[in-house]
Formats: structure tokens, C-alpha cells, sequence
């Protein structure tokens, strides 16, 4: 697995980042993450991001934006990702008025034309899951597959979140095997094994961790994206422990 690199998702940070994003990032590279998934810029202008980023060897690894922003400022958008050297663009949750079986046909479309326009700049486009586009239609079909399966596989990919696709029952490995070469990114996160199904560091709780990271290369992911939406500790702290669990696995020398 050589090839594939391991970033984090700043969401996670996002108390640290609104105090000060580039103090956040400095810690971020000094745990050892080789990237960062943004979830928003800190207002910081792209130049001068790629100019920290470089400062710290950080690669940009990815970006959530909103769909609402990917349809309305989509140049804008991808001109910030080639300045800072991310190739991947991710849309990362639906509204809630835009759940319906309606609204995910009329998403597809939708979907393909900014993802064609994403292709002809150099970027890729994914559509990133929770666990509501996991509860089937009366179709038979889940949201996933149904947006998967009708958008283009040349540009739209899928950065799937093993912990949203455990927590709906579903196995994340089978699913990087049914979708192998069309998740280039992939949310890597654990999920204790109480009742609560609570956000984990990673190798503290029972998701199949280590099926996900076997499978990775052969699905031809290029990045695992650690990300814990919340936690019970300090989250520096936890993505300190996740850290620790990728680098137990030699999955991270440094």
C-alpha cells in the first residue's frame, strides 16, 4: 500500500481551525498526517495556502464543498483546488429537502455536469455517504447505488465512509470491491462497540479496519482520509491515537 497516502479531514479540527488555521495545520503535519481534506479555507486566500501548505509538506488532498457551491461557483471552485494542488473535489452531504427518490434523480444530471466540467480542469469529482443514502427506495434501490450506477463513472467517483456504511449494516469492503477504481478517497473512521455506535479513534473500536486498508490498493484508492465527526476526548488528542494506529500497521513511517 506504498502508494496510497493518509490525510485528515479538518472538520474534525474545525474548533482549532476557526482560532487559528495555520497553528492547526502545523499540528496537524507534525503528528504525521501526509495531507488535509479541507472543509472550508479559514477565508485564506489559495496562494497563500498553497504557501503554508508547502511550508509544512502537506499535499491538499481533497475538498468538501457544498453542493449548493458546486453549483453556483463551480469555476471558482475548481480554480481554488489547482492552486493549492488538490485534484479531488468532493460533494460531502445533501440537504434534507433534497433526500426524496425525486430529488436523487434529479441529482444525477446534476452530479454528471459538474463532474464533467471537474474532468476537463484535471479534478475529480465524489459524492460522499452518510448513512440515509443507505435506506432503500421503494425501488429496491439504495440512494447510493442508484447515483452511482446512473452518473457517469468517468466523473463522478465516490469517497466512501466505512463508518456510515458499518453503522447502516453494510460491509465496506464489499462494497470497495463492487465500486473498485471509482473511490479514489476513502473516509477511514471506527465506531465503538457500545450502544451508542459512537465516533472512535481508529483502532479502538469494531469497525473492519483492517479488511478496508487491505483492500485499498487493489480498489486503487489514493487516499484514506481520517476524519471523527466528534469525540470524547480532546480531538487533537484522538487523531493523535489514530495516528498512532496507522503507524502500528507501518502504514505511515516518520
Amino acid at each position: 500500500m506504498a502508494n496510497i497516502q493518509y490525510s485528515l479531514q479538518l472538520y474534525t479540527l474545525r474548533e482549532e481551525t476557526g482560532k487559528d488555521f495555520i497553528g492547526t495545520l502545523e499540528k496537524v503535519a507534525k503528528l504525521g498526517y501526509q495531507g488535509v481534506e479541507f472543509a472550508g479555507y479559514g477565508g485564506i486566500k489559495a496562494y497563500q495556502m498553497r504557501k503554508e501548505l508547502d511550508r509544512l509538506g502537506l499535499k491538499a488532498s481533497s475538498s468538501h464543498v457544498q453542493l449548493s457551491l458546486l453549483e453556483s461557483e463551480l469555476e471558482q471552485v475548481i480554480e481554488y483546488q489547482q492552486i493549492i494542488g488538490s485534484q479531488h473535489v468532493v460533494c460531502p452531504v445533501l440537504p434534507t429537502e433534497r433526500r426524496s427518490k425525486e430529488a436523487y434523480f434529479e441529482l444525477i444530471p446534476i452530479l454528471n455536469a459538474i463532474g464533467r466540467k471537474c474532468h476537463e480542469a484535471g479534478i475529480t469529482l465524489s459524492y460522499h455517504n452518510h448513512d440515509f443514502e443507505l435506506v432503500k427506495l421503494d425501488n429496491g434501490k439504495m440512494p447510493l447505488e442508484l447515483l452511482l450506477e446512473e452518473t457517469n463513472s468517468e466523473w463522478v467517483k465516490a469517497e466512501f465512509d466505512i463508518y456510515w456504511l458499518t453503522k447502516a449494516g453494510e460491509d465496506p469492503v464489499l462494497w470497495l470491491k463492487r465500486y473498485g477504481g471509482r473511490t479514489p478517497l476513502v473516509h477511514i473512521k471506527d465506531m465503538t462497540t457500545d450502544g451508542d455506535e459512537f465516533f472512535a479513534e481508529l483502532g479502538t473500536g469494531g469497525v473492519n479496519l483492517d479488511g478496508v486498508l487491505k483492500q485499498g490498493e487493489q480498489s486503487k484508492v489514493e487516499w484514506f482520509v481520517v476524519e471523527q465527526d466528534r469525540s470524547r476526548s480532546l480531538p487533537l488528542d484522538s487523531i493523535e491515537i489514530s495516528m498512532n494506529y496507522l503507524k502500528s500497521k507501518k502504514l505511515i513511517t516518520f
